[in-house]
């Protein structure tokens, strides 16, 4: 890396805490190490241009899963399980708000809408049957009524009546989170470097030594916050999941407030600056989306055209303006993994999709691991 002994000596000497990944979880574990030791030196190591997974290129969903998700995650699952991750997950969001402030991040809580094709009749059923079992099993965490059917009134096409409205859920902007969460890293003096690939790691002599191309160094701890990227260097059960998604140009006279969901959360738009943002379809081709690659694929975005022209904007002409694909971290169990690997070394990882609602709350679990 042909470093200086100046870069050396400022950068990579005397580290008490090294995290790997300034996404969400490694931003909010960075600033909570931080209030908990003020004095120590914090670096974060991010080898993208940009946080490489999902922290910077999700859809901006404040949310906690829509009811035929849950209903899904109950037959994997236990009800207090299920519980548990929407608790998290709420947490988790309060969290987020707090730290930077509903104008930062431009957070409307305009409410969360369960739409139902046509062809699923089944998942449409079932979650109005089960509407009043959700609510009950949700009542204690919210103190009210979350989930309640609404006849559509945005004009969709190719849908049943009822859609099924959660006056919780709320949307954000993105790159404000993100890059006020970098600011506020930055000011209280945590060391971001990007573009760095960690190759590897060892422990001896009371450090951990971290191997970065050419170069190495110590550190007091180590704590991984790679979320889909994690299961090579952490050797926990988490698989990358791309998540594609598209936004088009801007449209006129567009009626539509609030977020959507599709398909036990497969599909997910909302209108942003009049434009819709689409995303999705991983569940067309599971094994092709465990990757890491961030390109797209015909078969998905052809897929998400469809459903733009045919359900969303079937009274609009539409341009799409542009691409792009995350990286999201899962698993057989959608309960995050905050966990001490060995005498050194932490791992926060496996969010599930989840990042926005529950990356600070699994930040602030990681750090605290390290007292």
């Amino acid at each position: 890396m042909h470093l200086s002994y100046w870069e050396i000596k400022n950068w990579f000497s005397s580290v008490d805490f090294t995290i790997v990944g300034s996404g969400i979880v490694g931003l909010h574990c960075a600033l909570n190490l931080r209030e908990q030791f003020p004095n120590s030196k914090i670096l974060i190591l991010e080898k993208g241009m940009l946080p490489q997974g999902a922290s910077t290129k999700n859809a901006g969903f404040a949310c906690f899963g829509s009811i035929s998700e849950l209903i899904d995650d109950l037959k994997s699952h236990t009800e207090e399980e299920v519980i548990q991750l929407v608790k998290k997950r709420k947490e988790g969001l309060e969290l987020l708000r707090n730290r930077l402030g509903d104008r930062t991040i431009d957070y409307k809580p305009f409410g969360g809408y369960e739409l139902f094709l046509k062809e699923d009749s089944s998942s449409y059923s079932e979650c109005l049957q089960k509407l009043p079992f959700i609510n009950d099993l949700l009542q204690p965490l919210f103190k009210a009524t979350v989930f309640q059917k609404e006849i559509d009134r945005f004009a969709f096409g190719g849908i049943h009546e009822y859609s099924i409205f959660n006056p919780f859920e709320a949307q954000i902007d993105t790159g404000n989170m993100m890059q006020a969460l970098l600011k506020e890293a930055i000011s209280k003096n945590i060391l971001i470097l990007n573009q760095i690939e960690v190759k590897g790691y060892s422990e001896g002599g009371g450090k951990a030594e971290v191997y970065i191309e050419d170069f190495s160094f110590t550190t007091d701890k180590l704590l991984f916050t790679t979320n889909g990227f994690a299961g090579m260097l952490t050797n926990h059960q988490v698989q990358p999941a791309r998540a594609q998604v598209l936004i088009t140009e801007p449209i006129p006279n567009l009626d539509i407030k609030g977020t959507f969901h599709l398909d036990k959360g497969y599909y997910y738009f909302r209108n942003f600056e009049d434009r819709i943002l689409l995303g999705g379809g991983r569940n067309l081709d599971f094994k092709g989306e465990t990757t890491t690659d961030l390109s797209q694929t015909t078969l998905i975005q052809n897929r998400l055209e469809e459903l733009l022209r045919e359900v969303i904007l079937p009274h609009h002409d539409f341009k799409i303006a542009h691409r792009w694909s995350g990286i999201m971290g899962v698993g057989t169990h959608k309960k995050p993994i905050v966990s001490q690997l060995s005498d050194r070394v932490y791992c926060g990882v496996r969010l599930g999709g989840m990042g926005v609602a529950i990356g600070s709350l699994v930040g602030k679990e990681l750090a605290e691991l390290c007292q």
